[in-house]
C-alpha cells in the first residue's frame, strides 16, 4: 500500500481519565495547506460530570482557557453539572432546545420493548440521527459561528463537550476543522474514533416492569445501537447538508457562520502548525 493510499493517521492522545469517556487531543490532524492542528489546543470530550480527583487534576494540566459544553437541562439534570476546573471559562451552548427530545429520550431509557420497537426498529433510529445531524447544521449556525469566532480571538485551549462527545461535540468538532482546512478523510477517522467500544456512553435504562422482557436483551441492545453509535453516513449527512445548502464548506462558512476571511486566518494562525 502507497503512502498516499493510507487513511489519515488519528493522533492517539489518550489520557489517564477514568470518569470521562471519549476524550482526544485533536493535535496532529492534516490540513489541506499540509500543515496540521497544533497539539494542546482543541481537545473533545464526553461530560465532565463525573471526573475524579485524578481526572479534574489532569485537565487542570491542559491548561484550558474554556470549556463548551452543548448540553441541555435535562443533560445536565440526568448527568449532573462540569466538575470545576481553575481558571476555566465555562460556555454552556445548548445544541438542542431544552424540551427537543425529552419525551423521545425517556421513552428510550423507560420504555418498555413494545414501545421501542415502535420508535427505533426498521431504520427509525437511523432516520431520527439523520435528521438531527441534519437540523443541527441548518438551525445552529449562530452558535457555530460563535465558536468558530471565540477560538480566532483567545479562546484556546479548548475543550468541547456534550454527553457522549460523539453528536454535537463531534459536529461542532467537525465544523472547527473544516474551518481548519482539514480534510473530510481526516474529519470522518477522527468521527468515527467515537464509535470505539472504550470511548461509548453507558447506555442507561430502567427498564419496564411487567414487560417481560430485559432491559438489556440482545434485542433492547439492537434497538438502541443506532443512538449511541457513530456512523459514517450520520456525519455524510451533515457535510452533504452544507453542500446542498451553501453549495461548498466556502459559502457556509463565510454566509452561514458569518465567518470573515481575516478571522478564519486567525483561526488557522491559532489553531495551525506552521
Amino acid at each position: 500500500m502507497t503512502q498516499q493510499s493510507q487513511s489519515p493517521q488519528v493522533p492517539q492522545a489518550e489520557s489517564r481519565l477514568v470518569g470521562v469517556r471519549n476524550f482526544r487531543d485533536l493535535g496532529g490532524l492534516p490540513a489541506a495547506d499540509g500543515r496540521r492542528v497544533r497539539p494542546g489546543v482543541l481537545f473533545r470530550s464526553g461530560h465532565l460530570a463525573h471526573a475524579t480527583e485524578a481526572d479534574t487534576a489532569y485537565l487542570d494540566s491542559l491548561g484550558l482557557h474554556t470549556v463548551f459544553d452543548f448540553r441541555n437541562a435535562a443533560d445536565i439534570k440526568l448527568e449532573g453539572p462540569d466538575v470545576t476546573l481553575r481558571g476555566v471559562r465555562n460556555v454552556n451552548l445548548p445544541l438542542s432546545d431544552p424540551a427537543d427530545g425529552a419525551g423521545f429520550w425517556r421513552m428510550v431509557r423507560e420504555g418498555d420493548l413494545k414501545t421501542l420497537r415502535e420508535l427505533l426498529s426498521e431504520g427509525r433510529a437511523e432516520k431520527r440521527m439523520i435528521g438531527s445531524y441534519r437540523a443541527i447544521i441548518t438551525n445552529r449556525l449562530v452558535e457555530h459561528g460563535r465558536i468558530l469566532r471565540d477560538l480566532a480571538e483567545d479562546s484556546s485551549p479548548v475543550l468541547m463537550h456534550c454527553s457522549a462527545g460523539k453528536d454535537r461535540a463531534g459536529l461542532s468538532i467537525a465544523v472547527t476543522l473544516l474551518a481548519l482546512g482539514v480534510t473530510q478523510e481526516a474529519i470522518e477517522a477522527d468521527y468515527l474514533e467515537s464509535a470505539a467500544a472504550h470511548r461509548r456512553y453507558k447506555i442507561w435504562r430502567k427498564g419496564a416492569p411487567g414487560d417481560g422482557s430485559d432491559p438489556m436483551s440482545p434485542e433492547v441492545m439492537a434497538l438502541l445501537l443506532p443512538l449511541f453509535d457513530a456512523r459514517a453516513e450520520y456525519l455524510a449527512s451533515a457535510l452533504t447538508t452544507i453542500e446542498e445548502t451553501w453549495g461548498g464548506t466556502e459559502r457556509y462558512l463565510a454566509e452561514g457562520l458569518g465567518l470573515a476571511p481575516e478571522q478564519r486566518d486567525r483561526l488557522r494562525e491559532r489553531l495551525l502548525t506552521g
